[in-house]
């Protein structure tokens, strides 16, 4: 989303005769896009105004943005922009042969250590015209690989026409003409329906491949997420996956050191990492987000136990 944004944003500021600076030092004006989903992102932008002192350029900073963090940035950059300033810009696209096309932002899940409700608002979907017109645009110019974007793409729905779901939405971008492949990120496994994996099942121009975010193997750390699934729930939604699309490459999200997980209970994410085989796993050390649920909830365990919880899961994968 973040990479969407940016392309939105070069495209924005070129089309108000803006250039692009070969360097820092060159610039006249400097747009940082952050990220708020880890609090090491945050820190880094932070962490500019001793790389930027001596650069005379007005700088602005977009993208992700607590509101507490809000108040800080202002004393450090000389504008703050909402990214709906430049959302309905055409990307000025980096990969001739890629592209990312955002669905939906924002989302209605409140899992209990994320922030994209508080940064990037309540769930607001694209019209589905727009997303096909945009996507018919792209593969006449020659794009393979099409990606659609949504904090959770399966809660999709267009607002032009609410019988258009996220099933239904992936079924014309596969009837689109052309020799191209789609993808998607970020589903959520609670609404993973029959309906959406029979349809991916029958895309001819779907990639197999799925980011599938599991976040914990332990039930009462799941509770505590607000996930809103069981593990044996999570297993079933992948074998019913893998029984309709054998060749399906899976990778999954976690995340280690949760308020409260104990080695009994990252043991299970473990065991559910041996059970399931992912191809891939994102794995993040948990750091507390203010606004969130798990804010409130004591930190307890240390970094150098999260940093060793994550390289175990990593190795449980294919590609570990």
């Amino acid at each position: 989303m973040n990479k969407a944004d940016s392309e939105r944003l070069a495209s924005y500021l070129e089309k108000r005769n803006h250039k692009p600076a070969t360097s820092l030092k060159e610039a006249d004006l400097i747009v940082v896009n952050m990220c708020s989903v880890r609090q090491s992102a945050v820190d880094r932008v932070f962490g500019m105004p001793m790389k930027l002192k001596n650069i005379k350029a007005k700088k602005i900073l977009t993208g992700c943005i607590l509101n507490k963090d809000r108040v800080k940035f202002k004393k450090i950059f000389d504008e703050i922009w909402d990214n709906k300033v430049f959302s309905n810009s055409v990307p000025k696209r980096q990969n001739k042969s890629l592209a990312h096309i955002p669905i939906s932002n924002g989302c209605n899940n409140f899992c209990a250590y994320c922030v994209v409700p508080f940064t990037r608002s309540r769930l607001v979907c694209r019209s589905h015209r727009k997303i096909l017109k945009e996507a018919c645009k792209l593969v006449k110019e020659g794009v393979k690989e099409i990606w659609l974007l949504g904090q959770n793409v399966n809660d999709y729905r267009s607002p032009d026409k609410q019988s258009i779901d996220f099933a239904k939405l992936i079924t014309m971008i596969n009837d689109l003409h052309g020799g191209f492949k789609f993808f998607f990120t970020a589903p959520h496994p609670k609404n993973f329906s029959q309906e959406l994996i029979d349809t991916l099942a029958g895309c001819a121009k779907y990639g197999r491949y799925l980011n599938l975010p599991v976040q914990s193997g332990d039930n009462q750390i799941l509770k505590k997420m607000n996930r809103n699934y069981t593990v044996s729930q999570y297993r079933t939604l992948v074998k019913k996956i893998r029984q309709k699309m054998p060749d399906i490459n899976l990778s999954t999200d976690a995340i280690v050191g949760f308020p409260g997980e104990t080695a009994k209970r990252f043991e299970n994410t473990a065991k559910l990492f041996k059970t399931i085989g992912f191809d891939i796993a994102y794995v993040a050390k948990y750091s507390s987000r203010p606004g969130t649920a798990s804010s409130r909830l004591k930190d307890t365990v240390s970094l150098e136990e999260k940093k060793r919880r994550e390289k175990i899961l990593i190795k449980l994968t294919k590609h570990g």
